[in-house]
């Protein structure tokens, strides 16, 4: 019975917390006694505990109750544990199962994607890539799904230190193309590499973000070009970006 008290009494704690961090003014107590239907005594015994721990801070001047600085605190830690990696295997396993292509993980790194992730999938392709190995960004899908979010002083000043040297005859490498591109990329929520890096190869890839909203690392599809054509690609398109999604949300991000 005791045990099933406490339970009950951290349950009622968790709904405190979330009806005072809904209201940017605060609560009060009848006001929170009203909303989750316990006697005043029973919240007011609750939200001094919370107080103590520095989970919740009472307004000296109104006496309601809001969130306290150690959620920061909490998060923060939180945040500082997340591994992209780790975070993201069971979305690019997913990924892999689903197409039996070869799925990547990128960061970006000084100008350039380090990929850091690789599933090779079931189908036979062979590419360049392998975990650790950089790649220029205005040639790949993922540099691109990067490049897109990236504030437009850095994308001048990579592509004026690196250059649009010619992978393929399908490389772009007129700069005013190339921004363009990057603007439909944005738009789309996706970007593609059309043989632009390695013959016969094609990707889709989407970018991923953190918890600040800054794009931090890209995930992508490759397959032949025969394998990934138009019909295909736009089939994945939703689905990539689902995924782009889902492992922001992993870290921290909030649409």
């Amino acid at each position: 019975m005791e045990r099933e008290n406490m339970v009950k009494s951290v349950s009622r704690a968790l709904d405190i917390i979330m009806l005072v961090s809904m209201r940017k003014g605060g609560l009060g107590v009848t006001e929170i006694a009203n909303q989750i239907d316990i006697n005043k005594s029973s919240v007011y015994r609750i939200l001094s505990t919370l107080v103590q721990y520095g989970y919740v801070e009472q307004d000296k001047e109104t006496g309601r109750y809001k969130l306290g600085y150690k959620f920061l605190e909490v998060s923060s830690k939180l945040l500082e544990s997340i591994d992209l990696r780790e975070e993201a295997r069971p979305f690019l396993q997913e990924l892999e199962n689903e197409t039996n292509e070869v799925i990547h993980l990128v960061v970006y790194d000084q100008g350039e994607v380090v990929y850091i992730e690789k599933l090779e999938g079931n189908e036979t392709l062979r590419m360049h890539s392998k975990v650790g190995k950089r790649a220029p960004m205005h040639c790949t899908s993922v540099g691109k799904a990067i490049l897109a979010h990236l504030p437009s002083s850095i994308v001048l000043d990579i592509l004026e230190r690196k250059g649009m040297p010619v992978h393929t005859d399908k490389t772009i490498t007129d700069k005013e193309t190339f921004l363009q591109e990057l603007s439909s990329v944005r738009k789309s929520g996706f970007a593609l590499d059309l043989e632009e890096n390695e013959y016969g190869i094609t990707c889709i890839a989407v970018p991923i973000f953190d918890h600040l909203g800054k794009v931090i690392a890209a995930v992508s599809i490759s397959g032949t070009t025969m394998r990934m054509a138009d019909d295909r690609l736009k089939q994945l398109q939703s689905r990539m970006i689902q995924i782009g999604s889902q492992i922001s949300a992993r870290l921290g991000h909030i649409r």
